[in-house]
């Protein structure tokens, strides 16, 4: 009887220490959950944009939550921001950006120096450079189509489902494009990778919070940046990784987490916009209206001196719908948050801040009217021309979408992305005849364990058939 007292007097013990914490009225509003330890995390890992907005109508824009031994303070006040992303001092990304290298690509890079590899890659994907990568990636994106439709009789319709579709002739682009890979009549080096990481990304998110093996992948990486047809970025890195001292097992795993991190999204970025773009006929019609008047005449190919602000605009609010990455900063030391409004909350060492750009300011209504709706002109004046004014609150946003992160740790990729996926579409709407095999199908919803990891994916595939036109053309 004794021995049930002292268990049950342990537990209790154990129960009020996992829980303890109390706020200061500093501090922001504290919510634990009912599970000690836990706290929130089986919630918060389900669907987090569900239960982060249950939180912010529950608590406002500015709250502390428990999730698995730790506590995050959510911001989600776009006006207040920058109060996260200038405070470099006391609030780290690199720690973060450590602990998630290690847990999901076993990763531990010896001297890592963040600041370094930006400086690499920001040498690579800007000016003469970049417009060399664009280039590349647009004949491979040919070449890859052309293979496509290969032994298929052109007036024949092929079935496919479209993220697969989408997904895998990126993906092959941007790899042969960035890391080299055996150059032969199919390709089969840069298949086989895709093969083997659609394993990974398939893993990604249930195994985000312990160690993957993915030796396969290791393997097939074993030469990119060694190559003479790597990129000169992913030499540089390869390079910068043997100057500091990686071994050859480490490089190999730093070539995963660059794969990922080029690769991970553009293709889901251009299902979506193609999905989107097939469910609404007035959106199609605009863009391709648009791509035919810059296109060089007589030619498959777009004019780069053209803008394409349609597009650019279609693109924006594919964006704003389904990209929905976590901003997260690690409090080195207490400090305060300013608010835009003049209030001020006090986080402590230790904890996480984390900004959630996808409930506010992309499908904030207070911002985007209708912000469930896909509309292609969102981001368009009446005039055509771009538009940058949105507001809340009665204030100007600096924020109004942040697909692409902010701050010092905005995407250096951007513009080769952007162009990527703009040169995709183009090459599918010039030469292919597109359409859904169920007229009636609706874009499908997104798989909400992906929320906080970039671009989110589709829970179930739409069904496309496809065949080449006789006449390339609009």
């Amino acid at each position: 009887m004794l021995w049930v007292i002292l268990l049950l007097f342990s537990g209790i013990l154990l129960y009020f220490s996992l829980s303890y914490r109390t706020r200061s009225k500093r501090e922001p509003p504290l919510d634990k959950g009912s599970i000690p330890w836990l706290g929130h995390a089986l919630e918060f890992g389900k669907d987090a944009a569900k239960f982060l907005t249950r939180m912010k109508l529950k608590h406002g824009d500015i709250f502390t939550v428990r999730v698995a031994g730790r506590y995050v303070t959510i911001l989600l006040d776009p006006n207040s921001y920058d109060s996260v992303l200038q405070n470099t001092t006391y609030l780290d990304f690199s720690r973060y950006a450590q602990v998630l290298m290690d847990r999901i690509f076993n990763l531990r890079l010896p001297n890592h120096k963040p600041d370094t590899e930006k400086t690499i890659m920001k040498r690579y994907f800007q000016g003469e450079s970049l417009s060399n990568l664009n280039q590349i990636m647009q004949n491979h994106l040919r070449t890859l189509l052309t293979l496509e439709m290969a032994g298929q009789n052109r007036p024949d319709w092929k079935c496919d489902g479209l993220f697969g579709f989408c997904y895998s002739l990126l993906f092959r682009a941007g790899y042969l494009t960035l890391f080299g890979g055996e150059q032969n009549r199919n390709c089969t080096d840069a298949a086989n990778v895709y093969k083997e990481y659609q394993k990974f990304d398939g893993l990604l998110i249930k195994l985000a919070r312990t160690t993957l093996n993915s030796g396969q992948l290791w393997e097939l990486l074993a030469q990119a940046g060694l190559r003479k047809n790597s990129s000169s970025w992913i030499q540089s890195y390869r390079q910068h990784l043997q100057e500091e001292g990686a071994d050859e097992e480490t490089q190999r795993k730093a070539m995963l987490l660059q794969l990922w991190a080029t690769q991970g999204n553009v293709g889901p970025c251009a299902f979506w916009l193609l999905a989107f773009l097939l469910t609404h006929t007035e959106a199609m019609r605009a863009v391709k209206r648009e791509f035919e008047s810059v296109t060089v005449p007589s030619t498959a190919m777009l004019d780069p001196k053209q803008h394409t602000p349609v597009f650019d605009s279609a693109l924006e609010e594919t964006l704003r719908l389904t990209a929905a990455p976590f901003i997260t900063r690690e409090v080195l030391q207490n400090t305060t948050l300013y608010m835009a409004d003049g209030r001020e909350y006090d986080v402590r060492r230790g904890d996480r801040v984390c900004l959630f750009p996808f409930i506010s300011p992309q499908m904030d209504p207070d911002i985007h009217h209708e912000p469930e709706k896909f509309k292609y002109d969102r981001f368009l004046k009446a005039d055509g021309s771009v538009k940058r004014d949105f507001f809340k609150g009665g204030r100007r946003l600096k924020y109004y979408t942040m697909p692409w992160g902010a701050g010092t740790n905005a995407c250096v990729g951007k513009p080769f992305a952007i162009q990527s996926i703009r040169q995709f579409v183009f090459l599918v709407l010039f030469h292919l005849d597109m359409k859904l095999c169920d007229p009636e199908a609706q874009v499908p919803e997104v798989d909400a364990s992906r929320y906080g990891f970039g671009m989110v994916q589709p829970n179930t595939e739409l069904l496309i058939q496809y065949k080449f036109r006789e006449s390339a053309n609009f």
